[in-house]
């Protein structure tokens, strides 16, 4: 009897070694084996081959479906432009693996919206390839108006994931102002929040407004990769990107308690100060000088997305460190002509040109502590005020079919220039006194006039 006890032991010893053994073939061979790399090196993260072979996988998908990808992923991107300034004789091997695997469980990758109609079938094909697909949809602003507040649904994002490696794409989309745009990233309730690293990705944490970027196919750890021509410039945009969505429906119940004027006069000077706006945009792009929407212009914007017509000007900020020489010379090349010029750089430089009848007044800035502040000057008695803004930082937005900056934080800015009553239209206006954040700010010296208050 003790021997079939050591027996029956035997046998079920050699039986459970049996079915432990087929399930480590079955998981390598499903998991681990070819047609994939080895997923973890010895430390427990993803392997370069690993990593390498998703983003192949997947390209070889793309190009299948002719999605018009490009590589957006700004760490890999930044690897290239360092590559970029670096010597390419050197004599050592590089790493196969040298750009894409940049050590973070994700590549960012964005698309021409415009050139290409969704296909489902490029989802089920990627599912059939083992990814696992999570899309995002969010309204569709080209279709949003005062008058009509979209309801239609646009893709956004695709996040594919192969063994915990994630593709992010995001959908690039022309808009009216000459420029791509995509959305903010925002999950519903029911989405998997572990599905990727969300915190970490490139694109998401909000909207975004970028030029046009040149692509060139270049070979990037032997994958045929799209990548922007100017590495540096992609960037730079990325880092600024941020875009603040029109408010329409606070506009149009504004609107509702405040109709617009839509007289004669009042749609001529829009037209007016819609041309005077892109001009002026065009004169400082060239110059590579930023503005943004300033005093009425931006509460415009802000509050009734459009232009104020009783203003009669278009407002615009420029930060005093970004001040050329050449400023009035080439809004003078552009046909406009200067109309006064009060202050000096170092001290309330203001500049105001006129064109077709409409005045464009531009307001330096100047940073000072914890405020930013412009000046003001009356021509009459030399009196200087000071207007007192808290720090902000700049974001994009659209304003007459124009990509323009505003302030990210538009109501603080408007509410210091402006008060808790921004909201009420008040044709009455004092630049002097009426500003919440207007100070006297002593007289220029009567022998200085000649210099600092200019009146053509």
């Amino acid at each position: 009897m003790p021997r079939m006890s050591r027996t029956a032991v035997l046998l079920l010893l050699i039986v459970s070694s049996s079915v432990f053994l087929l399930f480590q073939l079955y998981y390598y061979r499903k998991y681990v084996s070819k047609p994939g790399p080895h997923l973890l090196n010895p430390a427990g993260h993803l392997t370069a081959s690993h990593v390498q072979w998703t983003v192949k996988k997947f390209l070889a998908l793309a190009q299948h479906f002719k999605l018009p990808l490009f590589l957006a992923d700004t760490a890999a991107l930044s690897l290239l432009s360092q590559h970029a300034l670096q010597q390419h004789d050197r004599l050592e091997r590089e790493p196969p693996c040298s750009f894409l695997c940049t050590g973070r469980p994700f590549t960012s990758f964005a698309v021409y919206a415009n050139l290409w109609k969704y296909d489902p079938g490029f989802l089920l094909a990627a599912e059939q390839k083992g990814f696992e697909l999570l899309e995002l949809r969010g309204e569709d602003p080209r279709l949003a108006s005062l008058d009509t507040l979209s309801g239609e649904k646009i893709p956004l994002y695709f996040l594919f994931r192969l063994h915990s490696y994630v593709i992010q794409v995001v959908f690039l989309y022309e808009r009216s102002g000459n420029y791509l745009w995509h959305g903010a990233l925002r999950l519903k309730a029911d989405m998997d929040r572990s599905f990727a690293p969300f915190k970490l990705l490139d694109y998401g944490r909000h909207a975004g407004a970028y030029d046009r970027p040149q692509v060139v196919l270049t070979v990037l750890d032997n994958l045929d990769v799209r990548v922007p021509r100017n590495v540096t410039l992609f960037l730079a945009e990325q880092r600024q990107a941020r875009f603040l969505e029109c408010r329409y429906r606070d506009a149009r119940n504004f609107l509702q308690l405040y109709p617009d004027d839509s007289s004669a006069a009042a749609v001529d000077f829009r037209r007016k100060a819609k041309s005077l706006l892109h001009l002026a945009a065009r004169t400082l792009s060239h110059l590579g000088v930023p503005f943004w929407l300033s005093s009425g212009t931006c509460l415009g914007w802000f509050r009734q997305c459009n232009i104020i017509t009783y203003g009669r000007d278009v407002d615009i900020g420029i930060f005093i460190a970004d001040f050329r020489s050449d400023m009035i010379a080439a809004f003078r090349d552009a046909g406009l002509s200067l109309k006064h010029k009060f202050g000096k750089v170092e001290d309330s430089l203001e500049l105001s040109f006129l064109s077709d009848e409409v005045k464009l007044d531009i307001f330096f800035f100047y940073e000072e502590g914890d405020v930013v502040w412009n000046g003001g000057t009356q021509a009459k008695s030399g009196r200087k005020f000071k207007y007192i803004f808290p720090r902000f930082s700049l974001c994009w937005a659209e304003l007459l079919e124009l990509k323009v900056r505003v302030p990210c934080e538009t109501l603080d800015y408007l509410m210091a220039n402006y008060g808790t009553t921004w909201g009420v239209p008040v044709r009455s206006w004092d630049w002097k006194s009426s500003p919440s954040n207007v100070q006297e700010n002593g007289v220029w010296p009567l022998a200085e006039w000649s210099e600092l208050i200019q009146v053509y």
